[in-house]
C-alpha cells in the first residue's frame, strides 16, 4: 500500500492538456482541497489570461470578483460576525451575483475566444439562480475550464459530474488505481537478464521503477529473478518472487497481490525504458474520466504498453489460458479499447536482444 501521507505526483499542465484532448470532453474542471494548486495550474494551461470571471478572498473583509475582460471587480461575498462560533463566517451578496456577476458571465458570450475561464466557484454561488444559469448557458456555447471548490453542494456536484466534464482531483488524480511491473521474463533472445543490463548508467528496469513513485494506491513487481527481488527491496519497492513459466502466471500472481485493492490495474512492461512519466501520468488521467474503458498507449497505428484495465476484467485476466497474456482480453473486448498517444515511438520500443538495447541508446542520445 502506498505509506500514509505520501506525496502524490502532481500532473503537469501538459499531461492534463493531452488526456482531456483525448477525452473527447468540452469542459475541463480542476478541484480539490485548499491550497492544492488548482488556480496556479490554470494559469499554466493558457500563455495569456482567458476570457471569464476571477474571485479571490482579501481575509477579514469578503470576496471579490473581476470581469477578466473589462476588469471590471464587485464584492460578492462579506465577512460577518459569528457570535455562537466567535469567529466571522462568509454570507454571500445574492443582488451582486444576480445582477453584475451574472453580466460578466453573459458579456464572455460575446467573447472571440471558445475558452472562457471561471476561478473558482464555492458554496457563495449556490446563492444565485441567475449565476448558476448563467454559468449553465456558458457551457452550451462556450468551452469552460473552471476551478471548482471540493464541496458537497447540488451545483459543485452537478459541474463536476457533468457528462461533458474532464474532471482533474488534484487531491487524487489518479484515482484508486494499482500498478503490476512484469519482469518475469527469461531473456533467452539478451542472452541473460536483460532487466540488470545498463542503460545509460542504470539498470534497465529502474527506469520503470522511476515513473511508478507516488502515482499508485498499490503496486507490485512480479519477477523471476533473485536479483530483480534484491533491487526492488532496497528501494523499497514490492516486490513478488516467483517460480512460474509463463505470462498468464504473472498476470495471476500480481492480481492475486493487489487486486482487491483496486478499481483498476496498469501492467507495465520493465523493457521500455524510454516511457515517459508524463504519458503515463495521461494515460491514468484518461483511464480516471472514462472508467469503463480498457485503456493503452499508441502511436498513430501502431498500439502498445503499458495497458489500463477496470476491475471488472480482473477475473478474465486471473483465468487466462496457458501461455496467453492481456492481449486475449483485449481481443475479446475490442469495442472497450481507447488509446492515448505517446510523443514518441521509442516510448512504446522493448528491448528483447541486445541489438534493440543498442538501438535505444543511440535513439536517446
Amino acid at each position: 500500500m502506498k505509506p500514509t501521507g505520501m506525496p502524490v505526483t502532481r500532473p503537469t499542465a501538459n499531461s492534463i492538456w493531452r488526456s482531456f484532448q483525448t477525452s473527447g470532453k468540452k469542459h475541463l474542471v480542476l478541484t480539490g482541497a485548499s491550497g492544492s494548486g488548482k488556480t496556479t495550474l490554470l494559469a499554466s494551461l493558457f500563455s495569456s489570461p482567458m476570457p471569464g470571471v476571477t474571485s479571490w478572498v482579501v481575509p477579514e473583509e469578503g470576496v471579490y470578483l473581476k470581469n477578466n475582460c473589462s476588469k471590471e471587480i464587485i464584492q460578492i461575498g462579506r465577512y460577518h460576525p459569528d457570535p455562537t462560533h466567535k469567529r466571522n463566517q462568509m454570507l454571500a451578496i445574492p443582488e451582486c451575483f444576480d445582477e453584475k456577476g451574472t453580466a460578466f458571465l453573459h458579456s464572455c458570450l460575446h467573447a472571440t475566444s471558445k475558452w472562457i475561464t471561471i476561478d473558482e466557484i464555492g458554496f457563495l454561488e449556490s446563492n444565485s439562480c441567475k449565476y448558476r444559469q448563467a454559468i449553465r448557458t456558458l457551457m452550451k456555447h462556450k468551452q469552460l475550464l473552471m476551478v471548482v471548490r471540493k464541496q458537497k453542494l447540488p451545483f459543485l456536484e452537478e459541474l463536476r459530474n457533468h457528462k461533458d466534464v474532464f474532471l482533474v482531483d488534484l487531491d487524487q488524480p489518479y484515482g484508486n488505481a494499482g500498478c503490476i511491473i512484469m519482469a518475469s521474463g527469461q531473456g533467452t533472445r539478451f542472452g541473460g537478464n536483460k532487466l540488470l543490463a545498463d542503460f545509460n548508467g542504470q539498470p534497465l528496469i529502474d527506469f520503470s521503477l522511476n515513473i511508478i513513485k507516488n502515482l499508485f494506491t498499490i503496486s507490485v513487481v512480479v519477477t523471476i529473478h533473485k536479483e530483480i527481488q534484491s533491487l526492488c527491496i532496497k528501494q523499497n519497492i514490492p516486490v513478488l518472487l516467483h517460480t512460474f513459466p509463463h505470462r498468464n502466471d504473472m498476470i495471476r500472481l500480481g492480481l492475486e497481490t493487489i487486486g482487491d485493492h483496486i478499481d483498476r490495474c496498469v501492467f507495465l512492461p520493465a523493457d521500455q525504458p524510454l516511457l515517459q512519466k508524463e504519458s503515463m501520468i495521461s494515460l491514468l488521467l484518461c483511464a480516471e474520466n472514462d472508467k469503463n474503458s480498457i485503456w493503452r498507449t499508441c502511436y498513430g497505428d501502431i498500439v502498445g504498453s503499458p495497458v489500463i484495465f477496470p476491475a471488472e476484467f480482473f477475473e478474465e485476466l486471473q483465468n487466462l489460458p496457458l501461455r496467453k497474456g492481456g492481449s486475449l482480453v483485449i481481443n475479446n473486448h475490442s469495442d472497450r479499447i481507447r488509446t492515448f498517444s505517446v510523443s514518441n515511438i521509442n516510448e512504446l520500443r522493448d528491448i528483447d536482444t541486445p541489438d534493440d538495447l543498442s538501438q535505444l541508446l543511440h535513439r536517446n542520445l
